[in-house]
């Protein structure tokens, strides 16, 4: 092999290409680890840019999932009072199908015995003492008599006897009863009747004078029992006139039933 050539300066050609190469490396250094160093910072500045809004973005989405969960709540709740009233119209709507099943299944006879009770319970009457075309006196007596009043106007439930001018209560109940008297003026004898339950007096009726007609009326409520009576009688030594007027009345009814 030959040796190095000698150049002017007394440097060979080997050493003069190791200093170019080194001056060279000097003057232009790798890049290799500022790049890497760049890339580093960038990257650490861009996660320290997306943290913030990823928190942010999962903070919105909890309230929002929250704010679902209590809308949830609100639609359970409402759904089940919804459930409960429909439970309840659901009852209410068997028990009227329950009832009109009942009223459906009434036999003939049971519904005439409920229209017998009804009947049972219409009761009035309504007479006056004479009967058509008559008219005249009735009394003086030295006795009190029952008066019979005939003419009948009505006489519905016929509790109400004609020929004995007696009232026969049919159930137990509230009656209301009316009588009234007329009578001509005399200086001597009144105008006087009374009502009478069961053989007791109970309200009187009296007029007297000594000039034109004389006339009175009163009225009473009794509770009577199945049976009790209820009628008029004239007071000893008393007189009364009826005529086709019908001036002299007797009249009742049943106001409503007891038990």
């Amino acid at each position: 092999m030959n040796p190095p050539q000698q150049v002017d300066g007394g440097l060979a050609e080997n050493e003069i290409s190791q200093q170019l190469s080194n001056e060279d490396r000097r003057q232009n250094p790798p890049q290799t680890d500022s790049l890497r160093d760049e890339a580093s910072t960038d990257s650490q500045q861009y996660c320290h840019l997306s943290f913030p809004d990823i928190h942010a973005a999962l903070r919105e989405l909890t309230a929002t999932v929250t704010e679902q969960k209590a809308n949830i709540r609100v639609l359970e709740t409402q759904l089940r009072d919804a459930q409960k009233t429909a439970e309840q119209q659901t009852v209410i709507l068997e028990d009227l199908n329950k009832k009109t099943d009942e009223i459906s299944n009434l036999t003939e006879s049971q519904v005439e015995e409920l229209r017998k009770e009804n009947r049972d319970r219409e009761i009035a009457f309504s007479a006056s003492l004479m009967e058509s075309g008559n008219s005249g006196y009735i009394g003086p007596f030295s006795t009190e008599i029952t008066l019979t009043y005939r003419n009948v106007f009505t006489n519905i439930g016929n509790a109400y006897n004609p020929i004995t001018g007696i009232f026969t209560a049919p159930l137990k109940g509230a009656y209301m009863f009316t009588f009234s008297i007329y009578g001509h003026a005399s200086p001597s004898t009144a105008s006087t009747v009374f009502i009478v339950k069961n053989g007791e007096k109970v309200v009187v009726a009296h007029a007297h004078q000594a000039q034109y007609a004389v006339n009175s009326s009163k009225g009473v409520v009794l509770i009577l029992e199945v049976g009790d009576v209820v009628y008029v009688r004239l007071w000893s030594n008393r007189r009364i006139f009826d005529s086709h007027d019908n001036h002299n009345t007797f009249s009742g009814y049943l106001l409503f039933p007891l038990k």
